[in-house]
């Protein structure tokens, strides 16, 4: 889920900064520190936004850095059990797909791809199924469930990711699985006229 954030920080602001902007400097170093970063509690900061206040400087013995006190948003993307989420096939190994959801990729094994038996084509890079004859390769549009979070430090964190349950996986799947059950598939780009 993506959220916006106000978060609280010191920041440390070198004497090589303080001929311009206040404000932009701390911006810049927030930034740097937090852009690309997974905090366990907040989630993928995919980017700071502003910085809404910026405390007066204080000065410790000894260093020349001004540190203030700030207060800033964030823009993040927090992950969450049982999230259903589109995303695309940007891997085929042979234990698995992996699946790019926005800030960050996920984890759909080879068990949790579809209900049929899945072998896989490694000169291909792709899984096709025994029965089913579906094909799960690079490129491919899909949607999943999130089943697990591990949210790591710095750059890392693991999800994993299921398309095993009613009208998930491949989205080519789901439209046939639609319209098996006797649905129809609805075009949001039709217009309706009285």
């Amino acid at each position: 889920m993506y959220k916006e954030l106000t978060l609280q920080h010191v920041v440390k602001i070198p004497p090589t900064k303080f001929g311009g902007d206040i404000k932009d400097a701390a911006f810049e170093i927030l930034s740097e520190q937090f852009n690309g970063q997974i905090f366990e509690n907040i989630g993928f900061v995919i980017v700071c936004i502003d910085v809404l206040e910026l405390g007066n400087g204080k000065l410790l013995h000894g260093d020349p850095s001004t540190y203030h006190s700030c207060t800033f948003t964030v823009l993040c993307y927090m992950p969450e059990l049982h999230e259903i989420i589109e995303g695309t096939v940007v891997e085929v190994v042979e234990f698995g797909a992996f699946i790019r959801l926005g800030p960050s990729d996920g984890l759909c094994h080879v068990s949790q791809i579809c209900d049929d038996f899945i072998s896989y084509e490694n000169m291909n890079q792709r899984f096709i199924g025994k029965e089913s004859n579906k094909i799960l390769t690079v490129d491919d549009m899909v949607r999943g469930r999130i089943i697990a979070v591990s949210m790591g430090t710095g750059r890392s964190g693991k999800l994993g990711l299921t398309m095993r349950q009613p009208f998930l996986g491949k989205i080519e799947w789901i439209a046939e699985e639609i319209e098996g059950e006797g649905g129809e598939i609805v075009d949001d780009n039709l217009e309706v006229e009285d």
